[in-house]
């Protein structure tokens, strides 16, 4: 199982455990939910705190995964 964690606007999403192999696959799941769609677009995704750019990245048991909206500040 990996663990996804949702930052920025999302943090009021709580954590979840879902068994997934690569992003791809994570993000099949996590599109399911009509309230992820549209930041599942626009956010990076980093695994065990490094951004990953591929979908095909693979994922291992207990990886953490965050999903990074684009924030604006200063």
């Amino acid at each position: 199982m990996v663990k996804v964690e949702f930052l920025g606007p999302m943090s009021h999403i709580p954590p979840v455990e879902l068994e997934a192999n690569t992003l791809q696959e994570l993000k099949e799941i996590l599109s399911k939910d009509s309230a992820l769609q549209q930041w599942l677009a626009i956010s990076a995704v980093a695994v065990n705190d490094e951004i990953i750019e591929s979908l095909s990245h693979p994922l291992c048991d207990g990886d953490r995964i965050a999903l990074l909206p684009p924030v604006c500040g200063g």
